[in-house]
């Protein structure tokens, strides 16, 4: 039925609506010889404006399909010719492809009730009767329809962000380590935060494992950059790492290796990894430490504090020199130890704010021995101390952070 005389035709304002005013644009793709639609205008129950738009086929539809028009209304009735095949939704489901965040009404005869219900099936928001149409229900099935497509739309971003999330955890759990430590009596944690935002790794990378002879290998590495490359490289050079490891190789063997797989697997000749390789006595008492540009471990023992081990004899990170040489520091840990393995992110945050001075290894230290203080151990002196960092540094840290955390007990 035609819209009442007793709304009054407005003349044409500006294509720009505001919807936070209840203004809204309705695009008709109908063949209309009744003149239903010839209103270009409509002043509905809350005092806001719906714009229409007529289009007879689907070129004049995509044509008139700008950013503005927020809800699309199809008749059902169209002839054959302009449906364009056998399908009488052939239309409507087109709409419906290339107008993916419109909301959509279905215009149909009374005799037409079961088109109509397929047709809100198929993705329309709601259905509408030719004979019952007048402004006011017009007006409110717009209305209706829009915000149903913003409610669907919200509930569909979340659903997807559940399932992204539920992913990422996934695929973390896969790609980050799981220690192998079984018949070892040194307890392991583990921290580790990537620097871009939403980003499920970053170039940092860790591992521990025990061999069969009894001693405990553990690393931690951090490849140059934080994009998705950087990532993915880190995930194979850790997996490599624990191949070489079973396989036997240690110290300047291993690492000379490790090299050859970065050098064939990086992207380009800038890019380089540093490394920290230790491998722990089946007695617990004495380590191998292995540099390669990067920091020295920090080792606390009972009533001593922490300290760093000894970094001078270090080699260059893997893929600056091609036939560098890693030397194997032997070093004496003692009955009761904590041996902190690190990357730079956590100690390249500000001491004090923006603008403050970097923490550095110095102030590293002093934050972990206040934490040692106050008797935290494993887990939780991780926890507290990436948490400190994040707190000095007055944000957020730029750079990934991974921190490993080696400790055995008294006995």
């Amino acid at each position: 039925m035609p819209v009442p005389a007793s709304l009054p035709a407005q003349r044409q304002r500006a294509n720009t609506l505001d919807v936070a005013n209840g203004d809204l644009t309705l695009l008709v793709i109908g063949d209309d010889p009744a003149g239903t639609f010839t209103v270009p205008e409509l002043v509905d129950a809350v005092g806001g404006r719906i714009r229409i738009r007529t289009a007879r086929n689907l070129t004049e539809a995509e044509r008139l399909l700008t950013d503005d028009v927020h809800c699309v209304l199809v008749d059902l009735d169209l002839p054959a010719d302009v449906r364009r095949d056998d399908d009488p939704l052939a239309v409507l489901r087109h709409v419906l492809r290339v107008a993916p965040r419109h909301a959509v009404l279905a215009l149909a005869g009374s005799e037409h009730a079961e088109l109509a219900a397929e047709a809100v099936r198929a993705g329309a928001q709601d259905r509408l009767f030719r004979e019952e149409l007048d402004g006011p229900l017009l007006s409110r099935a717009i209305r209706y329809a829009v915000e149903r497509k913003r409610a669907d739309s919200v509930q569909v971003k979340l659903a997807e962000s559940r399932l992204r999330a539920q992913e990422n955890a996934r695929l973390e759990r896969g790609l980050l380590p799981t220690p192998l430590l079984q018949g070892s009596d040194l307890r392991f944690a583990a921290r580790y935060r990537p620097g871009r935002s939403r980003a499920l790794l970053g170039g940092d990378f860790y591992d521990t494992v025990r061999t069969p002879d009894g001693t405990v290998h553990a690393m931690i590495g951090d490849v140059c950059g934080h994009g998705p490359d950087e990532a993915a490289l880190g995930v194979e050079l850790r997996i490599a790492w624990r191949a070489l490891t079973f396989a036997g190789l240690c110290g300047d063997e291993l690492l000379s290796t490790l090299q050859r797989v970065l050098e064939h697997e990086r992207e380009s000749e800038e890019v380089f990894a540093t490394l920290c390789t230790v491998d722990i006595a089946p007695d617990g008492r004495r380590a191998g430490v292995c540099l390669a540009g990067h920091p020295a471990p920090l080792l606390a023992r009972p009533a001593q504090g922490a300290r760093l081990l000894p970094y001078e004899d270090g080699g260059p990170a893997l893929g600056l020199l091609p036939r560098a040489r890693w030397p194997r520091l032997q070093v004496e840990l003692g009955g009761v130890w904590s041996l902190m393995m690190y990357t730079d992110g956590l100690i390249e945050g500000r001491s004090a704010g923006p603008g403050s001075p970097r923490l550095g290894q110095e102030g590293m230290i002093e934050m972990i021995n206040r934490q040692l203080a106050r008797g935290l151990v494993g887990e939780e002196l991780l926890e507290a101390a990436v948490a400190e960092v994040r707190k000095l540094n007055a944000g957020e840290l730029t750079d990934d952070v991974a921190v490993l955390l080696l400790d055995r007990a008294a006995r």
